[in-house]
């Protein structure tokens, strides 16, 4: 099959490697219909992230079971599937309060930019998506709950917005956009986008922003603040993972409110430690359990009530991963689509 390998910072190749096989009964085989690239992705693309050696690349897929293990119980061989990023058992104590992304059994796909998946907990992994609701058309939206969408509902949800909610959004790319229609979701009253992007800031609003800041560090913190009654608001979603980005959540957060942060940090300082103990300010988030979210946020993407797959603004097919991630490191794409 053909499977994308990055080998350095700028150096990313598909290439024909061995099929994936069944190694144990709980394993299944998925034929990818939709993968993508993530912006942490781009780290290692970036040389943010060091390449040590040649490795397989892609966490997020959706696709069809083509082969099960006799153990396996919750999916049967042309179930279209969706994969969460990571792989779960879903049945141990930490799964079942919530957290799989930490699961006791926690594994890593061997690159989901491919043809083929081998998922080693196929029962706790993936979610069926039923087959007379399925269309070409969710496609995408679908794939959105392999992570992005689930991870801006994490963060959404890990600093408590709800009905009424003020919220602002740190963060434009796939994640951030993805935090900015999970709060406007969940009830959010007032919502302002941080972005300098034209493009992103269009379609920040049509996800539900009402309010765009384009400024940053203090300067922007101070026009947050001032939208918000001079305090700030009750939550600020950070989806970015630099030190800055953290700052800007820091110095924009109202005393006693709450950070979700889903970014995945990538260097930098530790966190301001001294103003968060002044103002009283909750951190909350990590990596987002996104397995736990899919029961709740399937339902709508199926309805056509949220179509969070609007992040995706340019599709490829495998063979031009290359250009994939040039576009998304260029910034000349929110998030790219591949197709095998």
């Amino acid at each position: 099959m053909r499977a994308t390998v990055m080998y350095r910072a700028g150096d990313v190749r598909l290439e024909e490697v061995p099929d994936p096989q069944l190694q144990t009964g709980h394993d299944a085989i998925v034929r990818v219909v939709a993968a993508c690239v993530c912006g942490s992705d781009l780290w290692g693309y970036r040389g943010v992230i060091p390449t040590s050696s040649p490795r397989r690349m892609g966490h997020e897929f959706v696709g069809i079971v083509e082969n099960a293990g006799a153990d396996v119980e919750n999916v049967r061989v042309g179930d279209f599937v969706i994969g969460s990023f990571y792989d779960c058992d879903f049945t141990c104590e930490i799964c079942r309060s919530g957290f799989s992304s930490s699961c006791l059994e926690l594994g890593w796909y061997e690159g989901c930019q491919a043809e083929l998946i081998r998922v080693p907990h196929a029962d706790g992994s993936l979610a069926v998506v039923p087959a007379d609701r399925l269309t070409d058309e969710l496609v995408p939206h679908l794939l959105t709950l392999s992570d992005v969408f689930g991870t801006g509902h994490h963060a959404a949800h890990a600093a408590r917005v709800g009905a009424g909610s003020e919220v602002a959004v740190v963060g434009d790319g796939a994640v951030g956009l993805s935090a900015v229609l999970a709060a406007h979701r969940l009830g959010a009253s007032r919502i302002v986008a941080m972005s300098r992007n034209p493009e992103r800031q269009a379609l920040a609003r049509e996800f539900g922003a009402t309010d765009i800041v384009e400024e940053r560090g203090a300067e922007g913190a101070a026009v947050v603040k001032e939208l918000f009654r001079g305090i700030g608001p009750q939550a600020v979603l950070e989806a970015v993972g630099t030190a800055e980005s953290m700052e800007q959540a820091v110095r924009s957060v109202r005393p006693g409110g709450t950070i979700g942060y889903v970014g995945v940090p990538h260097g930098g300082p530790e966190l301001p430690l001294r103003p968060m103990f002044s103002n009283n300010t909750v951190l909350a988030g990590g990596i987002a359990p996104v397995r736990n979210y899919i029961d709740e946020l399937l339902p709508d993407v199926l309805s056509g009530a949220v179509q969070p797959g609007r992040v995706f603004d340019l599709e490829l097919p495998l063979s031009d991963i290359a250009e994939a991630y040039r576009a998304m490191d260029e910034r000349r794409a929110i998030k790219v689509l591949v197709r095998p």
